[in-house]
């Protein structure tokens, strides 16, 4: 490693970071439409040749910024799809949306190797400041860890390690392995440990049968495109076709539709409630909806008995900004910029917080509205154990391609985290039964109507990650950055000395 970030350093700046920036995008073919998990071995391999080949804090920190937006920017594509469901009024913010998006996100890779050479530029130290700026990706700015380099390991038996780890301590983990196969004393030695490593990723958690309960779970997707699910002349069609899914032959005990399955609020929609629970001959129906109280709005989910009627609810707690609300509302309100999902002036208001719903011999589900499916920790706060994981989504938002395949990666690290099955309604795909180890038992492909029936399996073993959450990780790496930080003092202040 030491050869090659000595042959990197002689090239002219701009190559450095060309460099760079193309090792980012290799790492972006591991991720979905892709899929080529191995890749994913070559951004974290170069970013501690490239923290090595750096001489100076500066080149550091534009080395790791190259890299990451080469990494975020080819992941992160779909980003452009929801401006283009009103391309006349919102396509031009989509360029921009994609550049400032992964600038942002490679900020967080740039301060990684930035705080690395400053502390020493050892191995180790990256491997900290780079495992607590994903962390830190997590949760500053409300957090968005969509595309975190171990999100690609959920095929893999790697990826297993997330039930003990959780996804902050596999990048730790990750990091680790590579920097020591970096580090073994011969070239050869090194190139054959990354090809080992990188072999080993393309072995996949066979599928085996799955514990199953004997409850069965319906799961409704009506292939709405978003530039016309709010269209007044095809709701009608949408909504039949809701309620023709949920009618069809079988006996499932639980039915779920998905995020905002109705175009109407809550308050307004009892007609509707009442054809639902006709066609669902007494089954309890989940379904995504609006809803307002007090003049808030929220983006809620409501479960349906027997009767029609609402016995239990849930409004979204971690809305999405730029989506469902705008930060600094009053000054975007100025250019007449408004959130693209928001579907009432100045935007959702969060709910509580995660809470629990009830539903009998079938469980307790915790309930997931699309994004918050994003977030280890906010799975993780749950006010109990449920029996099992619930995501209603609008994945039409993320296009057709690579946003609703990765959003179904994330929903699959979630269960493996908490070693619990997760049922997934997506709106256009992919709905998804998911056992506790991530694994896909069941699943509707995108851009298909139908519904699905499957079996829901049985919870797993309480995972120590359920356990433990990110505290203890959080702890280590802010531990372990005073320490550098200690330690470049110590360093700075016995050079004064000996060169007084």
């Amino acid at each position: 490693m030491i050869a090659l970030s000595a042959r990197i350093a002689q090239l002219p700046r701009w190559a450095q970071l060309g460099l760079a920036a193309l090792c980012g995008a290799f790492g972006a073919l591991a991720h979905a439409p892709f899929g080529f998990v191995p890749a994913i071995v070559i951004p974290l391999c170069a970013g501690f040749v490239l923290l090595q080949a750096a001489s100076t804090v500066r080149m550091a920190t534009l080395n790791g910024w190259a890299l990451g937006l080469g990494y975020f920017a080819l992941t992160l594509t779909w980003i452009t799809e929801p401006f283009q469901v009103d391309a006349a009024t919102t396509g031009w913010m989509a360029p921009f949306a994609i550049v400032l998006l992964a600038l942002l996100l490679a900020a967080f890779w740039a301060s990684a190797l930035a705080f690395a050479r400053w502390a020493g530029g050892g191995a180790i130290t990256l491997v900290i400041a780079w495992a607590g700026a994903e962390m830190l990706r997590a949760y500053i700015f409300t957090g968005f860890p969509w595309a975190t380099p171990v999100q690609v390991l959920v095929d893999a038996w790697a990826g297993q390690g997330l039930a003990w780890l959780g996804p902050h301590g596999m990048m730790l983990a990750t990091l680790g392995v590579v920097a020591a196969v970096l580090a073994l004393p011969k070239g050869w030695a090194s190139f054959v440990g990354l090809a080992a490593l990188a072999l080993s990723l393309l072995f996949v958690v066979p599928m085996q049968d799955s514990a199953l309960s004997e409850h069965t779970i319906r799961m409704v997707q009506p292939n709405a495109p978003q530039d016309e699910k709010w269209d007044p002349e095809m709701i009608p069609t949408f909504v039949n076709r809701q309620i023709d899914f949920t009618a069809a032959p079988g006996d499932p005990d639980l039915i779920l539709w998905p995020e905002t399955a109705l175009p109407y609020l809550a308050e307004n929609a009892q007609p509707v409630f009442d054809a639902i629970a006709d066609a669902a001959r007494g089954t309890p129906v989940v379904l995504g909806i609006q809803r307002q109280q007090d003049n808030a709005y929220f983006n809620s989910l409501v479960v349906l008995d027997g009767a029609g009627q609402v016995t239990q609810s849930y409004d979204k707690h971690h809305l999405v900004p730029f989506g469902e609300y705008m930060p600094a509302a009053w000054l975007f309100q100025r250019i007449n910029v408004g959130g693209l999902a928001q579907r009432a002036q100045g935007g959702y208001s969060a709910g509580p917080g995660p809470q629990l719903l009830d539903f009998g011999a079938v469980g307790r589900a915790l309930p997931l509205i699309c994004y918050e499916a994003v977030f280890a920790h906010d799975v993780g706060n749950a006010p109990e154990r449920p029996s099992f994981l619930m995501q209603l989504t609008n994945d039409a938002w993320f296009g057709a391609r690579s946003g609703p395949q990765q959003h179904l990666a994330q929903a699959r690290m979630r269960a493996i985290e908490q070693g619990l099955p997760m049922v997934r309604a997506a709106n256009t795909g992919i709905s998804a039964m998911i056992d506790p180890k991530g694994r896909v038992i069941a699943s509707l492909g995108l851009n298909e109507a139908g519904y699905l029936d499957a079996m829901l399996p049985k919870p797993g073993a309480v995972t120590l990650y359920a356990r433990t959450g990110d505290v203890p990780w959080a702890v280590f790496l802010l531990v372990s950055g005073i320490a550098f930080v200690l330690r470049r003092s110590r360093r700075r202040r016995a050079g004064a000395i000996d060169g007084s």
